[in-house]
């Protein structure tokens, strides 16, 4: 009589196709967000009042100010109260914020704010870059040249209407004016790329970030941010919120 091969017990087959699936199916998509984003994996330092290192004051300008230190890094954001008001009076829309970055330790620290983020917690958890000053700078004169030959186009093309030429050469001028003055605070006063070391401990500068995004649209009566620094190995968080919390309402002094 042939002797019949042999064959391992059922559930010994069983198992052993059980394994093979888990061998072919895809990674979950927590595992795949993880590979995309290595940034998850990286220490995080999350401002807390209550939190040794942290500190919160607000001024009579009308600014709130967080302070998170961790280790040998200090952070500092200074954001205006009203800064969700003055978004869109601006001609080219975008959200500021004012970041010192100081350092106490014996060797040096790289600061590259184009690594810096704003989420829009309430708006699909949308994360912006940093905007870098050069290029944004470059799009806001684009735009201006753009607005004087349209008017310079109109007035080519309808000479009679004088009324509505000399309206849009008035227009033309305050909004050149006021382009200047922000191509002049921009180039002056943003933070740029630095090394920190004990000679230069401290640096500092206005941040800008994007807002004309449909994801953004417009804003809730209660906005929550969480602005995010990369730094020596870590990402240094502050979540805040505008307007102020009750009890938070600050007069401005006058100017």
């Amino acid at each position: 009589m042939p002797r019949l091969p042999h064959r391992p017990p059922l559930g010994l087959a069983f198992l052993l196709a059980f394994l093979l699936l888990l061998l072919l199916l895809p990674a979950s998509p927590s595992a795949h967000a993880a590979s995309r984003n290595p940034k998850s994996l990286i220490p995080t330092v999350r401002w807390d009042e209550q939190t040794p290192g942290c500190t919160f004051s607000r001024s009579e300008d009308g600014k709130l100010h967080y302070g998170l230190w961790s280790g040998d890094v200090g952070v500092m954001l200074a954001i205006d109260s009203q800064e969700l008001e003055k978004v869109h009076r601006r001609h080219e829309p975008f959200f500021s914020a004012f970041v010192t970055v100081r350092f106490r330790g014996s060797t040096a620290l790289d600061l590259t704010p184009e690594n810096m983020s704003l989420e829009f917690v309430r708006h699909f958890r949308i994360i912006q870059n940093a905007l870098d000053p050069d290029d944004f700078v470059q799009k806001v004169q684009d735009d201006a040249d753009e607005v004087d030959h349209d008017a310079a186009r109109y007035a080519q093309k309808h000479p009679d209407k004088k009324v509505e030429n000399e309206a849009k050469e008035a227009y033309v001028r305050a909004f050149q004016k006021d382009v200047a003055e922000l191509l002049e605070f921009v180039s002056k006063n943003s933070l740029r790329p630095a090394r920190l070391t004990q000679a230069n401990p401290e640096v500092s500068g206005w941040m800008l970030f994007r807002v004309d995004s449909k994801w953004i649209g417009g804003w809730k009566k209660k906005e929550e941010f969480v602005l995010r620094v990369p730094l020596e190995g870590k990402i240094f968080e502050f979540p805040f919120t505008l307007p102020p919390q009750p009890g938070e309402v600050m007069l401005r002094r006058r100017e």
